[in-house]
């Protein structure tokens, strides 16, 4: 099949309308139709922030890459734009994997992967280069002839041949970087680094990080960005073994905190963290907004996990809740944007109160935000149970003598169970968590966000309680909740 963003704009139009509701979410991005993984592209450029994503718009299923986009003056509130990209040169005629967008001279600029299957196993047989596509008005993009910018030639000598993709580029000193995803072939995923003057011309900078043997055997959607004078490395290595609680999903997100050398291309860091603990966060990619705030954004859904959206809804794939990231110490800390407020409604607050056994709310629904503070005091166990009614809940439970949050879904409704553990200590005794929930998601922000747990859920729609419960007397300090009513992505008339 031949494909063409324009093609890809008329089967969108033709059968959006197809799209199936019931789990469709309210205040988090999805794709019109069709498929939706990685965040790509994402800048504010023209008084908007621009979010591109690895679509597909012909099935719920992957498929060669399309570049979906969308615009939003608030990171909250999206209108869809025409496909931006779609798999129709020789160098990226399997797909226009992902990659990252820079302004340059008024201009858009949008790197990614070209990928080409070279044989009939198209699992192994490939090969990846970067490219370019620009655009003077940030809606249409052309790609230039001198595609691709970065080859197979300028793959270094110890590196996978194949797997050389996602580009991210950022500014140092007067000139540009790019961090691609790659392996040595041995086993150890890597990052390799270039540089340019232009954009158009690249050379070889070094591998300013590798896996030790501990931390999967490929690394992809790599980000570099500088934060409070540090240097930060984001990544999404693939089959990291669990560690502990840690890294329980097949692929994972982590960081590393430390200082770039851009000359020797070496990235001094000691250790590294994983970005979320609960079951579907990937290949979050960030940007520097206007107001000096670094801006990030992920895949909710995780490869290789059941989607219930895949079977007869017409759509699957949604982006999280754009977080700040902040640096404290030597540890990430990622709050939500503090726009999603302006889209609370029917607050309720609930006044302090000895709980001990289960109690419901009297208050519920599936798209809100909950902020409440437990002082543990005697309990063994407490937490809350999310999206209830008969025997379906998503449940949150504080284990004291563990100091462990559980975040458990074998009973969320369709799609996968499981239970994901992450170590929290209380801070005087409290645990503070805010919690928002959209539908088919839930993203927990725990202690001011030191740790989020982020899953995908499926509940009924009559599954809309919420229960507090301690074994043994706790404490609740604090309870509000807020309704959250943002308007749905429209398209664009440009």
């Amino acid at each position: 099949m031949q494909y063409t963003a324009e093609q890809a704009e008329h089967y969108i139009s033709e059968h959006k309308s197809e799209v199936r509701q019931e789990y469709r979410l309210n205040y988090h991005l999805m794709a019109e139709l069709g498929w939706m993984n990685d965040p790509n592209g994402f800048i504010q450029f023209g008084g908007a922030y621009h979010l591109f994503y690895q679509h597909y718009p012909y099935a719920s299923v992957w498929g060669p890459m399309h570049w979906g986009h969308a615009v939003s003056r608030d990171l909250i509130s999206w209108e869809y734009l025409p496909v931006s990209l779609a798999p129709d040169r020789p160098y990226d005629s399997g797909g226009c994997f992902s990659g990252s967008a820079v302004e340059k001279d008024g201009r858009l600029v949008l790197m990614y992967t070209g990928h080409v299957v070279t044989g009939p196993d198209k699992d192994n047989d490939y090969y990846q280069t970067q490219c370019l596509a620009v655009s003077e008005d940030g809606v249409n993009f052309i790609k230039p002839e001198a595609n691709p910018v970065i080859g197979l030639s300028q793959i270094p000598e110890g590196v996978s041949r194949k797997d050389f993709r996602d580009p991210k580029v950022f500014t140092r000193d007067g000139m540009y970087y790019a961090v691609l995803g790659s392996n040595d072939g041995q086993g150890s995923g890597l990052v390799l680094l270039y540089r340019s003057a232009d954009l158009q011309t690249w050379e070889f900078a070094g591998i300013p990080a590798k896996s030790d043997g501990t931390l999967g055997d490929n690394w992809e959607c790599p980000d570099f960005f500088r934060l409070g004078g540090r240097d930060v490395l984001l990544m999404s290595p693939q089959r990291v073994p669990a560690q502990g609680e840690d890294f329980r999903n097949l692929h994972s997100t982590t960081y590393m905190i430390g200082s770039l050398d851009p000359e020797q291309g070496r990235f001094d860091y000691s250790g590294y963290h994983p970005a979320d603990y609960g079951f579907d966060f990937y290949a979050p990619q960030t940007t520097e907004d206007a107001q000096g705030r670094r801006i990030l954004i992920g895949w909710m859904d995780m490869w290789e996990s059941a989607m219930p959206t895949q079977d007869g809804h017409h759509w699957a794939g949604a982006m999280t809740l754009p977080r700040e990231v902040l640096l404290q110490e030597d540890r990430l800390v990622f709050r939500p944007v503090q726009e999603i407020e302006a889209y609370r409604t029917n607050p309720y607050e609930l006044q302090a109160k000895a709980l001990q056994g289960e109690w419901e709310l009297e208050t519920g629904g599936d798209s809100y935000e909950l902020q409440v503070v437990f002082e543990a005091g005697a309990a063994s166990a407490f937490g809350l149970k999310l999206r209830t009614h008969g025997s379906e809940e998503t449940v949150l439970t504080y284990l004291a003598a563990e100091q462990t949050l559980v975040l458990n879904r074998d009973r969320s409704g369709n799609g996968p169970g499981g239970e994901r553990r992450t170590q929290v200590s209380l801070d005087g005794g409290a645990l503070t968590l805010r919690i928002f929930v959209d539908r088919s998601s839930v993203e927990v922000f725990i202690q001011d966000g030191h740790k989020v747990m982020t899953a995908r859920i499926y509940p009924g729609a009559k599954s809309t309680g919420i229960k507090l419960f301690s074994e043994g007397e706790c404490f609740v300090a604090g309870l509000r909740k807020w309704d959250l009513d943002v308007p749905g992505a429209e398209a664009s008339g440009e």
